[in-house]
């Protein structure tokens, strides 16, 4: 039996995406134990998997930070006697971690992120337009050099683990009608559709008698789920309010979830439901589709400006500096989209 130490720390979306690279691989290989290395916030992901893949959670805030946390965590590392590592992040932390172990006669693998290319699709002038390979294949490809191939697709987290409706019963009640999930936020301005205008495509939605919607958030975004909840009808918000593990088993049941291109994009992934994305400043060409999903359900403008960013961060560079690539999309056009 060989040990794969497999690294990807954040963010959510990322190490979602992780997963339907490693499971396939995990499964076609079930003498080798796959100890994926990650924060702790995001072991949750991982609770249902093949029984040959084991989170090892690092606390970044805690014992694991800094250098001494740096090295506290290599010695942990050490004691499990790893056979090979698979760097799917190449971070500063990531890096220093493979470099201790090829340094001691472990095989090695680190994914390659393109950033020249995605210099290229992002640059003011002279862009170049053109699709990417997807961070599923990158990572995929870091196995490969590892030896470790599959010739299977993931199809679902719940292929390896119970799925089981009676745990979410007691608040949805039972289902009636279409489910429509939505995620109204992402960590930046230019990933995120105006909240004025989600709140109309939200009206539109709930004025269908046969729709129930499920607002998702985190435990800081609780406010505007609440307000839409108590200002439209069939509207129930559900963030912050329960653990991954149960919001992945809801999300589960939904006929669509419309998101930003966001984590919540890839959490429709691992649980194999449609997802209708907003794309901004960013661009699915970038290659962070969510898994399985289709380029036609990737809502966007052809604007020439865009992308001006791989991760969404950067101002925007109209002299309105108001992201006129996500205003210019109307909530009729969405509505019709997600309830089509």
């Amino acid at each position: 039996m060989s040990r794969i130490l497999v690294m990807r720390f954040s963010a959510l979306g990322d190490v979602a995406l992780s997963i339907p690279a490693l499971y396939p691989i995990a499964v076609e290989h079930p003498d080798d134990e796959f100890l994926v290395l990650s924060k702790n916030v995001f072991a949750p992901l991982f609770e249902v998997s093949p029984a040959n893949v084991r989170v090892i959670p690092v606390f970044t805030r805690q014992q694991h930070k800094g250098i001494r946390g740096l090295w506290r965590l290599v010695r942990e590392l050490t004691s499990l006697r790893i056979d090979c590592v698979a760097d799917l992040h190449r971070s500063l932390r990531s890096r220093a971690i493979t470099l201790y172990f090829r340094l001691k006669g472990v095989k090695t693998a680190c994914i390659d992120k393109g950033k020249s290319e995605k210099q290229a699709l992002t640059r003011e002038r002279h862009k170049r337009l053109v699709p990417l390979k997807p961070s599923f294949e990158r990572y995929r490809d870091v196995f490969n050099k590892l030896g470790y191939t599959s010739h299977t697709a993931f199809g679902t987290l719940y292929d390896f683990g119970e799925r089981d409706f009676g745990r979410i019963l007691p608040f949805t009640g039972p289902k009636t009608g279409r489910w429509i999930g939505i995620a109204p936020f992402a960590r930046h301005a230019g990933k995120t559709y105006p909240p004025e205008l989600t709140e109309r495509v939200i009206a539109l939605l709930s004025a269908q008698p046969d729709i129930t919607i499920f607002l998702f958030g985190g435990a800081d975004e609780t406010d505007l789920p609440q307000q839409w909840q108590q200002q439209f009808p069939q509207v129930i918000s559900v963030a912050g309010r329960f653990p991954l593990q149960t919001e992945l088993l809801l999300m589960s049941y939904l006929d669509v979830l419309l998101t930003m291109d966001s984590g919540n994009m890839h959490l429709a992934s691992l649980v194999g439901i449609r997802a209708v994305s907003v794309w901004g400043a960013t661009h699915p060409f970038a290659g962070f589709c969510g898994y399985g999903q289709q380029p036609e359900d990737c809502i966007q403008l052809d604007l020439p400006c865009r992308p001006c960013s791989v991760f969404g961060k950067k101002p925007c560079r109209l002299k309105s500096g108001k992201y006129g690539c996500l205003r210019g999309i109307e909530p009729e056009r969405i509505a019709l989209e997600v309830s089509g």
